[in-house]
């Protein structure tokens, strides 16, 4: 019998283990959720697996920074492996694993229960995808508005050193022969 859970490798616990139980269950930043992610970046109702034919099928539930699986965003239902690494937007990383366990061992575990689990392996994040949009600003300005100026201020000077040469040159029947002095 083969029992599956998740251990949060990078976000706001790492180590930490949620026994995945149940036919279906949501993970979410709301308390409610079977795996529950108290994070900014976790939707309310994040994702949802279901379990099918002996396995958990993972679906994004239209969260803002979407559901990843070993770097691919979720377009629609994913069937997840033992070892496979998901994604919550791009703090969050959880692995999923699958414990062989024995049918008369006695496992004293509640649904929400949480225990940190010792490391395993040194852990390397996913790959990034082909394409993904830019993180939200943090701190970091907006550089257009500093490239106009600079352009404008450029542009002046240019024109300043123009007629300043047209002028100290005597050319200005030259350049403007349509002047009256000329």
């Amino acid at each position: 019998m083969a029992q599956f859970q998740f251990v949060m490798r990078s976000g706001p616990t790492p180590g930490v283990v949620f026994p995945l139980e149940g036919e279906q269950l949501t993970i979410g930043r709301d308390s409610s959720n079977g795996v529950a992610i108290n994070d900014a970046e976790v939707s309310r109702k994040h994702a949802r697996l279901t379990f099918q034919g002996g396995k958990f099928v993972i679906d994004d539930l239209g969260s803002t920074n979407g559901t990843f699986v070993n770097g691919q965003r979720l377009a629609g239902p994913v069937v997840l492996k033992a070892g496979d690494v998901v994604s919550l937007g791009e703090q969050i990383v959880l692995m999923y694993d699958a414990i062989n366990s024995d049918a008369g061992a006695t496992v004293a575990v509640s649904r929400k229960a949480v225990q940190p689990a010792p490391p395993t392996q040194s852990y390397s994040p996913p790959p990034a995808p082909a394409y993904s949009a830019p993180p939200p600003a943090t701190g970091q300005r907006n550089m257009t508005p500093i490239f106009i100026g600079v352009g404008v201020f450029l542009f002046v000077c240019l024109c300043a050193g123009f007629f300043w040469w047209v002028d100290a040159t005597f050319r200005w029947c030259v350049f403007f022969p349509f002047l009256s002095g000329c």
